[in-house]
């Protein structure tokens, strides 16, 4: 029999091919990411004139919305999208945000003119420098939660079948994410305020474009899995059950209750005792059929 040809062989995802895309994306988006946001209340307060406690105010929702994002992408990518494309999406999110915002550094009809030296007045500013402004970091922060948590998910799926080297992995992913994060609060903040805001935030832009580059050019490679549902569905399904039902009477035989879908009828469990149906709720009686069924 002809052994079959390298073409016709199966070709394996996963695995650590998969780290030097995984890690140097992850140091690039990092890097664009806490450019900007390190820096951030400086450049509100020299060159939008926004006062110190809005400009402090701004920079504690961007952080604020940079630790809830990550949630909710983690939802969207385990119910919808799955972690690559949410990442390759977030990536294109954040780098037209950065983009922009090097934009309002760049161009001069996109920030407010400066107030004259002992002026009592100054020119009234135009809303839509302040429109720009705002679409920026609203991109970029999305963009930029929409990957943190989806890239450790991802890297950590090439290695599903190996515990030891998922936790070798999650070592030197988080060694290189705060390596890149010092970097971004330390150099490019210095390039920042020594150089010019438009070469530190072009810096970041490059910084994007670099490891969004850097992550699709592992497409091939990875080990993509199909998303399984959200655990939130189901339970509002039995958060919603359970407030149409409370009246209704609990029934007195185990048969009753809907235990799994894997659980064979002998191993169905007792019935809930008085006090357990006092102090939470059934999920498996309240709803009437699988969370996956139709």
């Amino acid at each position: 029999m002809e052994a079959p040809s390298e073409a016709q062989l199966p070709r394996r995802t996963g695995g650590w091919i998969t780290f030097p895309f995984i890690i140097g994306s992850s140091v690039g988006l990092t890097l664009a990411f806490g450019g900007w946001t390190n820096n951030l209340i400086v450049y509100l307060i020299k060159e939008f004139d926004v006062e110190s406690i809005d400009a402090a105010q701004i920079s504690n929702l961007v952080n604020g919305a940079g630790s809830l994002i990550p949630v909710v992408a983690a939802i969207i990518a385990d119910s919808f999208l799955g972690c690559f494309s949410t990442i390759w999406i977030s990536s294109i999110i954040s780098l037209l945000g950065t983009i922009l915002l090097a934009l309002t550094a760049t161009v001069d009809s996109l920030r407010p003119k400066p107030c004259e030296v002992g002026s009592t007045s100054c020119t009234p500013k135009p809303k839509v420098q302040y429109i720009v402004l705002y679409a920026a970091i609203v991109l970029a922060t999305l963009g930029s939660g929409g990957t943190r948590s989806t890239l450790a998910t991802i890297g950590a799926d090439q290695l599903a079948d190996k515990p030891k080297d998922q936790g070798i992995f999650f070592n030197w992913f988080f060694f290189f994410w705060y390596s890149a994060s010092v970097i971004a609060s330390t150099a490019i903040v210095y390039v920042e305020d020594n150089v010019s805001w438009k070469v530190g935030f072009f810096i970041c832009v490059a910084a994007n474009v670099l490891g969004s580059t850097i992550f699709l050019m592992g497409s091939r490679f990875y080990a993509k899995f199909k998303p399984e549902g959200s655990p939130f569905t189901c339970l509002a399904r039995v958060v919603v059950a359970s407030i149409t039902k409370r009246h209704v009477q609990l029934p007195s035989t185990a048969q009753d209750f809907f235990q799994g879908c894997n659980l064979a009828p002998k191993s169905l469990a007792v019935v809930p005792s008085k006090t357990f149906r006092t102090t939470c709720m059934c999920k498996f009686w309240v709803v009437d059929r699988p969370c996956g069924s139709t």
